[in-house]
């Protein structure tokens, strides 16, 4: 059972289908959809990720906003590769406060303590630079550019940076 992961400054708990709309009304707005690209039914898009066994969703909470946003995780569990991903995202109304930073953090805590990963990966835009300062201020580093990794809102393609963190670099 998936249980509330406590930070500085946020709660994260497990996210539920009550919260699609939420998410969805997040996911639209201008600012998080150039980064999230979704393509069709965001409400399909969410609902499905919410279901995938292999993706675990916390809503993100902060201040008196039952839901600030979403952050997931998934793992690469081959044992000469394991290790976890983290991917965000958040309300522009919380955007440069540290909600990221701190929510990216406790994941990153618990992903290190409780689920003994040694290696986490997180693959911001390479454009993105306030994603990749709050990444960076985590402890992650960046490791490489992706060229032409996902495609932009505009359907063109466009860089991503692969960044990772090792479970002693946690800052």
């Amino acid at each position: 059972m998936r249980t509330k992961l406590r930070g500085a400054v946020t709660t994260l708990r497990p996210a539920t289908a009550d919260d699609v709309p939420a998410l969805v009304a997040i996911r639209s707005t201008p600012e998080v959809y150039a980064r999230w690209r979704g393509r069709g039914d965001l409400t399909a898009e969410l609902t499905e990720d919410l279901m995938d066994p292999e993706v675990t969703i916390y809503a993100v909470e902060c201040d008196d906003r039952v839901v600030a946003g979403a952050i997931q995780w998934s793992a690469q569990e081959e044992p000469d590769y394991r290790h976890a991903s983290i991917d965000i995202f958040l309300d522009p109304a919380v955007h440069g406060r540290g909600v990221g930073t701190d929510a990216v953090r406790t994941l990153a805590r618990h992903l290190i303590d409780e689920h003994g990963h040694h290696r986490l990966t997180i693959d911001p835009a390479a454009d993105n630079l306030a994603a990749i300062r709050c990444y960076a201020k985590v402890g992650f580093r960046e490791v490489g550019i992706m060229r032409r990794y996902e495609r932009g809102p505009d359907g063109g393609w466009q860089d991503g940076l692969l960044m990772d963190l090792l479970a002693e670099e946690l800052t």
